[in-house]
């Protein structure tokens, strides 16, 4: 193989690489797994896309070795291939953010409208944990919370909030606030959260960042059911 023959076959594969990435949908659909393992019919459900639709985007990903997919008895489940394909999204959402100003424009419009105040950042959700001032709440579907969220966190999905409202209208003490966090920055089920938990009286602020900001930091990482309502202190180890 000549040297032109080599860049040009190699570059075709770097381009192979950034085409699975080359649809809104499909992205979406990385950022959906990087929560967690999900069949085609769950991730149809959470992308509002048809089941047919939805696999066609999943074998073009599992063509470019981004995702892999194992039988669980009647359903497929995928799952993302490995974290390079996570730090590829991450850099991808980085550049657009850095150079694309309709990025920040569309998220203040939204979350402006939506929740209507600045979200909180990680330091200080820790200094306000720290003095028993924030009640935090993983407003994902149970099954994201279940494969891992931050230590302390109560699981009180969006479509479970309106009957437990009462129960977190109660909880707060003294200053405390409830900080809701979902998918990451952009995720649009935590702001919703604050604006019915506002509504109802309820001192409400979103996090800014979800489980993968939270883990990058070196903060600690639970996994399973429901654990206690205080948030896990500083650790160098997360699951």
């Amino acid at each position: 193989m000549h040297d032109r023959e080599f860049k040009s076959a190699l570059f075709e594969q770097f381009a192979r690489a950034a085409a699975a990435f080359a649809s809104p949908k499909r992205l979406e659909v990385v950022d959906l797994l990087a929560q967690g393992p999900r069949s085609v019919e769950s991730v149809a459900a959470q992308t509002g896309m048809t089941v047919a639709n939805t696999s066609r985007h999943l074998q073009v990903l599992r063509a470019a070795g981004m995702v892999t997919a194992t039988r669980d008895g009647q359903r497929v489940v995928y799952r993302i291939a490995d974290p390079s394909v996570i730090d590829g999204y991450r850099a991808l959402r980085s550049l657009a953010e850095n150079r694309l100003a309709e990025v920040r424009r569309l998220a203040e419009a939204f979350f402006g409208e939506v929740d209507g105040a600045e979200p909180l950042g990680i330091e200080e959700l820790l200094r306000r944990s720290d003095r028993g001032e924030a009640v935090v709440i993983d407003v994902r579907p149970r099954e994201e919370y279940q494969v891992g969220h931050i230590s302390g966190a109560l699981s009180v999905p969006l479509a479970e909030l309106a009957d437990r409202m009462a129960e977190l209208a109660d909880r707060p003490a003294g200053g405390a606030t409830v900080v809701a966090y979902c998918r990451g920055p952009y995720c649009v089920l935590a702001a919703q959260a604050v604006h019915r938990l506002r509504e109802a009286g309820v001192r409400a602020l979103r996090l800014e960042g979800g489980v993968d900001e939270w883990h990058r930091a070196g903060l600690p990482v639970a996994v399973g059911a429901a654990g206690s309502s205080s948030v896990g202190q500083r650790s160098t180890c997360c699951a």
